[in-house]
């Protein structure tokens, strides 16, 4: 094995190491007041679940956008998502968008310094 090839390994080894690391840190909690429920959150998501994301809103289509955030990125207090890809019909014709829209942005922003600072906002 050529140098190259160790090195190339040994920082892709590095990026995916830290990548696991973020993935199973420390769940976020937003207190939902209108549903009455906590929603958790991982302060990162994989660049695929982003792709399904961005898809949306390249096509335009700003609230399929926002509800593929939720449906991807909500989660209980054990790491489970809290919503299926069926429910998103019922998010798009049946939940509060306001809700929707405050919820997406705080998933989306889990990076962010707080979350107080992002609902702020």
């Amino acid at each position: 094995m050529t140098d190259t090839v160790k090195q190339t390994q040994t920082a892709l080894e590095a990026a995916t190491g830290h990548f696991k690391e973020k993935l199973g840190g420390k769940l976020g909690k937003y207190k939902c007041k209108e549903w009455g429920i906590d929603i958790y959150y991982k302060s990162t998501s994989s660049l695929a679940v982003e792709n399904r994301i961005m898809a949306f809103q390249q096509q335009g289509k700003t609230a399929e956008a926002l509800v593929e955030s939720v449906i991807m990125k909500a989660l209980d207090k054990n790491g489970e998502k809290l919503f299926k890809a069926t429910d998103r019909a019922t998010f798009l014709h049946e939940i509060d968008p306001n809700v929707i829209i405050r919820i997406a942005t705080v998933l989306n922003n889990a990076n962010a310094d707080s979350v107080e600072d992002i609902v702020k906002n």
